[in-house]
């Protein structure tokens, strides 16, 4: 297994678990279950550590990919600056959740803090998770590119031709 390879398979666990975070966090709020949001918390915690292994996989699999023929840098540069933003809102998400969790144990009434300023933080990852995966894919994926996209890459490749 190459970098590219191990930066798929991990990339997916922090994308994924930010969202099914938020969505269980919101739902503790709804039904007023503490259970609930407790677990969001570890949920957002396995996140920012997943979180580690896709960044710091990333510049290893840019090494193998940008060599591939009709891979655009551009989209690779755009892909890591959001990687980079996403990846620093969900370790503050996780370090406010290790926080919030013993706020939760050893003082119940401030932890409420905690969670709302969690909420805002789990919206925030859950919107840069969505640019940072769509990005990611629009390297390699042509079926989700824009219409702009395949523009600079097909100018990109033919200027190279000359």
């Amino acid at each position: 297994m190459n970098e590219a390879h191990f930066h798929l398979i991990v990339n997916h666990l922090p994308i994924v678990g930010v969202l099914i975070g938020l969505l269980v966090l919101f739902i503790g709020f709804i039904l007023n279950k503490p259970q609930l949001k407790v677990t969001a918390l570890g949920i957002f915690i396995f996140s920012a550590v997943a979180s580690v292994a896709a960044f710091y996989s990333g510049e290893g699999a840019e090494d193998i990919v940008e060599n591939i023929t009709g891979i655009s840098e551009t989209l690779i540069h755009t892909h890591e600056a959001y990687a980079e933003r996403f990846f620093t809102s969900i370790l503050v998400l996780g370090f406010v959740s290790v926080v919030t969790m013993f706020l939760k144990i050893e003082s119940p009434k401030y932890a409420k803090y905690g969670f709302m300023l969690i909420l805002v933080l789990s919206v925030l990852s859950t919107v840069l998770a969505k640019y940072v995966g769509t990005s990611g894919g629009e390297i390699r994926h042509t079926e989700i590119r824009t219409d702009t996209t395949l523009i600079e890459i097909y100018s990109h490749d033919d200027s190279e031709d000359y």
